[in-house]
């Protein structure tokens, strides 16, 4: 049944003989090193972390009075919920690394340069999506540390001249976190960077 709609797909774009000359067929540059697979092992990454996302989603709860709870429930009484949350945790570190280790790499070699310029301008805003992610994603256990963690970052724009103080405020929902800021902290790392995400990993591949 799957190979039969494969077949009507491929009668109609010729996607099997594309990757396969593109990908498979594709030759191999000379001098090609470990620090060449930055960009994919921060794109698969990225990938563990959707899928472990996706499947936390179903458990945690964005409010002030049951998101520890729920994490709690994730992390010491949902059977894998330990160490679908440590891969999760993890793979978010290890992604800022790996992205950060990919610019090094492509600034030292020139890859910038023309005529892939654009794969630059798209790598630096995916660069900014995952400090956002982090970000975003630091407040969602709702437990001391990341509160008062947050509360810093997000009281930081408030020195910056005219428009500091709209900034804060808009991050925080008001004058102080509470669950406004947890509601859209949680709408922006589940929705919001994902869209974006996908707009510019299209854009860079």
């Amino acid at each position: 049944m799957f190979g039969r709609l494969v077949e009507v797909f491929d009668r109609r774009f010729g996607f099997r003989e594309d990757f396969k000359r593109n990908v498979l067929d594709h030759p191999v540059p000379p001098r090609i090193n470990l620090t060449y697979c930055f960009g994919g092992i921060t794109f698969l990454l990225y990938m563990l972390l959707a899928a472990t996302g996706i499947t936390m989603l179903f458990f945690y709860v964005p409010s002030v009075d049951h998101a520890f709870v729920t994490v709690e429930y994730i992390t010491f009484d949902l059977p894998l919920g330990n160490p679908i949350r440590a891969i999760h945790h993890w793979s978010a570190q290890l992604m800022i690394v790996f992205v950060s280790l990919h610019m090094l790499r492509v600034f030292v070699y020139g890859a910038y340069k023309n005529p892939r310029e654009f794969n630059w301008v798209t790598g630096v805003f995916l660069f900014g999506i995952t400090l956002a992610f982090g970000f975003t994603g630091y407040l969602l256990p709702w437990d001391q540390k990341a509160y008062w963690a947050t509360k810093v970052g997000v009281l930081m724009p408030k020195s910056l001249p005219a428009v500091g103080p709209f900034l804060s405020q808009l991050l925080m929902g008001g004058d102080d976190l509470g669950a406004l800021t947890l509601s859209r902290f949680f709408a922006i790392h589940v929705a919001v960077l994902p869209i974006f995400t996908v707009i510019f990993l299209a854009g860079h591949f």
